[in-house]
């Protein structure tokens, strides 16, 4: 996974990480972004359907291993499970090809983003930083989100607490290409569904709950059973735009089932893993292509420059 030639998008990434130093604090050995999170593994069983859509391997082979990252929100590793900042969660999926050999879906709990491009994210972020929540009027934050629509919807989804990792759903941000073996290509987002539906908690429940009840429920919950979700992929149509994750494609659109992630086991070592493990947003394997969305390439290079500051903690 190497880091882009574009030096633009290396630099712009070091800011990036540096905004959300200044927000979260500096935590060395984890993550500048959902920094507190649970490893499992699991197994993928592709659809009949999966290879229709893309000759990559995983959607062509009988099952593949995963390994998948659940985490909180924030850059804050000690954050309790049920504080509000919390949310929107996040699921990092790597299907395990062979060695050094994966690609990964990198997802979270809202079907939004609150930017079209890095630099407007960098903006957001620094408009964070610099508002108190107790003074919001006539701050810079107020002052962006009157003026960037997106970021603004995004900010006012509800993002209610679940009552497990396991009875979430999680979204694709950005547009992939799915390529079959006949050459045919279709755009579509990921979405991840959970076999058991949604469940989310009131306020009150969630205040009521331990600071680390979704980690523990979790791992408590596979080791007992599977933890089972359906992995999905909404297509979109033609002259639906493909490169800007703030914009929805209509609800009509189809949503096509690709296979089932079962989720059977604690990785036995996950902390150690989990500092190394580096998951990539672009997915780098044949059947399946990056569109030309702008976080992309930008988020590739964040999660690599924090995960090889992460390794050497």
């Amino acid at each position: 996974m190497p880091l882009p030639n574009d030096e633009r998008v290396v630099a712009l990434a070091n800011d990036l990480l540096a905004q959300f130093d200044a927000i979260f604090g500096v935590h060395p050995g984890f993550r500048a972004a959902h920094a507190k999170g649970a490893l499992l593994a699991g197994v993928f069983t592709p659809s009949a359907e999966a290879a229709k859509l893309s000759r990559a391997p995983h959607f062509n082979q009988p099952s593949t291993p995963v390994r998948v990252r659940f985490s909180n929100s924030t850059g804050v590793p000690m954050l309790p499970d049920n504080d509000a900042n919390a949310d929107p969660r996040g699921l990092a999926v790597r299907f395990v090809l062979g060695e050094h050999k994966h690609t990964d879906i990198v997802s979270h709990s809202v079907d939004a983003f609150p930017a079209r491009d890095g630099y407007e994210f960098l903006d957001f972020l620094k408009a964070v930083k610099a508002t108190d929540p107790a003074n919001f009027a006539g701050s810079p934050l107020e002052a962006f989100l009157g003026s960037h629509p997106a970021a603004l919807a995004f900010v006012q989804i509800p993002k209610p607490a679940p009552s497990s990792f396991a009875r979430e759903t999680y979204f694709g941000v950005t547009a992939m290409e799915f390529i079959n073996g006949d050459g045919a290509s279709r755009f579509g987002r990921y979405r991840i569904v959970p076999e058991e539906g949604n469940d989310f908690l009131t306020a009150e429940q969630a205040a009521a709950k331990d600071a680390n009840f979704l980690m523990d429920e979790i791992r408590a919950r596979v080791a007992a059973k599977p933890a089972k979700f359906t992995l999905a992929v909404q297509l979109a149509e033609p002259g639906d735009v493909v490169d800007d994750a703030t914009i929805h494609w209509p609800a009509e659109r189809e949503v096509l089932t690709l296979g089932t992630l079962e989720i059977n086991a604690v990785v036995p070592d996950d902390a150690a893993e989990q500092k190394t493990i580096i998951f990539d947003p672009i997915p780098r394997v044949d059947g399946i292509e990056a569109s030309a969305d702008p976080l992309l390439e930008l988020r590739a290079a964040i999660y690599l420059v924090s995960g090889r500051r992460r390794r050497s903690a």
